[in-house]
């Protein structure tokens, strides 16, 4: 798959933060149902690799990833428990190398020019800007569009349902991140239905 492929499958990556193994098929499902395929489990809990295996091995209709991979050691881990992709916070050429030997789809992050340059070198041409709206959001991206007119980007850190159409409307903004679809009460109270249509809105978004 090349990385680009995820932003077609819908505007909105959910950053999803799962604590309870069990909550990962409920709240994958709840997500299916509002039209959203690809989902992004961030590394940050002890619970994810865990989820991401459940929902790799029950919902082959969904495309699980793994967020927050900092490391090689996260890369194949991801990898080993069923993840399609993977999405680095930031950019280091081990990330890169070890995803690449891996046959894993990467996303990297990057937060200023040196660091798309960095990634680009390497080979990585769609890239996250993470945090986006703490490091220049919508101005950053569109200073970016000059000197890297090649590059597609994909912001995340910060978006809300809000603001993400002013994000989609710029020609380098192929999809965005974001929290909001699967909020921590939502996943505490086993709210599916809430999820559900977060994720139709999130959908329905349009630059």
């Amino acid at each position: 798959m090349n990385p680009l492929d995820l932003a077609t499958h819908g505007p909105v990556i959910p950053v999803i933060v799962i604590e309870r193994v069990a909550d990962a098929l409920p709240l994958a499902r709840a997500l299916l149902a509002g039209g959203v395929r690809v989902l992004e489990v961030t590394l940050r809990t002890p619970a994810a690799l865990d989820a991401i295996r459940a929902i790799a091995a029950e919902l082959p209709e969904a495309i699980v990833g793994a967020g927050t991979v900092r490391s090689a050691a996260d890369a194949e881990a991801a990898l080993a428990a069923g993840s399609r992709f993977a999405v680095s916070p930031g950019y280091t050429p081990e990330v890169g190398r070890a995803c690449r030997s891996l046959g894993l789809p990467l996303l990297p992050g990057v937060a200023s020019a040196s660091e798309v340059m960095t990634a680009n070198a390497d080979g990585w041409h769609f890239l996250k800007l993470f945090p986006a709206t703490a490091v220049g959001g919508l101005n950053l991206l569109k200073a970016f569009a000059g000197p890297f007119h090649d590059v597609a980007f994909c912001p995340t850190g910060g978006i809300t349902p809000e603001t993400a159409p002013q994000f989609l409307a710029l020609p380098n903004v192929k999809v965005c991140g974001g929290s909001w679809l699967t909020p921590a009460d939502a996943l505490r109270d086993g709210d599916w239905a809430r999820i559900t249509r977060l994720a139709q809105a999130a959908q329905a978004l349009r630059g």
